[in-house]
């Protein structure tokens, strides 16, 4: 049985590929930070299945510890730093975790067992002001926030790794991917959530930044699998996971207030508040050599990913007000 070892098992990401790799036969270790309140919803589910580890990317003992106790054959580093607007308001605490972060965890495979496969969260931030569209493995990188310098940092460091030490070291570089279980502070689940919250009566209004920022929107459940299977190729390499469509913010409105019945004109207050200090513009992503090498491609179209969200957030909060 592989034992994989998923920093950040308590995020979006974390929890799905938790899901997919239990599935998979696979015994599977968390780590966790220790805080103050407890934050294990998104695997409440599995929580019996799994084995949570206290441990830090800022304390490079904690990842020694953890290495050499649960052996692990696969380590998927998707603990971050990782909403944008924070990172503009903690900037070093961003490249603390998101960038140093990951050199802290590399050094550890290096010298606890160099055979360890090793996972990169990278982002399309990293891209940032774009300098093609669409984007590609080999598009150069021109981020906008700290946490894209941040993410930057963080690849770069793992191609590093990978070629100097020769380590099975592989960068997914991720479009946006959403799903029920995003954090409210991100714009999609902040919409889904605000539709459900205007249609059971609880809200008048919702307050959103720029409308026509575009993105690339995926659903995480789908994108976990490019994951696993960057780390069951022969060799180690970087992809971009997307799904070659971009839809702006206003669209997403559009498609969540309409799938509940209501027109998003009469709801959404644009606020200068919520705009970047440096706007990213138009993130779109090729995944052709996703396609071609893993055999990857996205299950879940923008329309179903968005019904998807306002669905559970319309669940919850019926079963919050029952």
């Amino acid at each position: 049985m592989p034992t994989a070892l998923i920093t950040g098992i308590t995020g979006q990401d974390g929890s799905y590929l938790a899901d997919l790799l239990l599935s998979k036969g696979y015994q599977v270790v968390g780590m966790v930070r220790r805080t103050s309140t407890v934050t294990f919803e998104r695997i409440a589910h599995i929580q019996d299945d799994v084995s949570i580890v206290q441990g830090d990317l800022h304390d490079q003992s904690s990842l020694v510890a953890m290495l050499e106790e649960y052996k692990p054959d696969e380590v998927y580093n998707l603990a971050a730093q990782s909403f944008v607007p924070v990172s503009w308001s903690q900037a070093v605490l961003t490249g603390e975790v998101t960038a140093l972060g990951v050199t802290r965890l590399l050094e550890t495979i290096r010298s606890v067992n160099p055979k360890i496969r090793f996972y990169q969260a990278s982002s399309s931030e990293m891209f940032g002001k774009v300098m093609e569209v669409p984007q590609t493995e080999k598009t150069p990188f021109y981020p906008r926030s700290p946490y894209g310098v941040a993410k930057v940092y963080g690849h770069w460091i793992t191609v590093n790794y990978r070629e100097s030490y020769n380590l099975f070291a592989a960068s997914g570089i991720l479009f946006n991917h959403e799903s029920p279980r995003r954090g409210l502070e991100f714009v999609t689940r902040k919409i889904t959530d605000g539709v459900a919250r205007i249609k059971m009566g609880l809200a008048k209004d919702l307050r959103l930044g720029n409308l026509d920022a575009q993105r690339d929107w995926g659903f995480a459940g789908d994108y976990v699998e490019a994951m696993w299977l960057m780390l069951q190729q022969d060799k180690p390499d970087d992809f971009v996971i997307g799904t070659g469509e971009t839809h702006p913010v206003r669209e997403f409105c559009e498609v969540a207030f309409g799938y509940a019945g209501l027109n998003y004109q009469d709801y959404v207050v644009q606020d200068t508040r919520f705009y970047r200090p440096a706007e990213v513009d138009l993130l779109i992503s090729n995944p052709a050599k996703a396609a071609r090498v893993l055999g990857w491609k996205p299950k879940v179209n923008f329309k179903q990913l968005a019904e998807m969200m306002v669905d559970a957030d319309l669940k919850r909060i019926r079963n919050a007000t029952i």
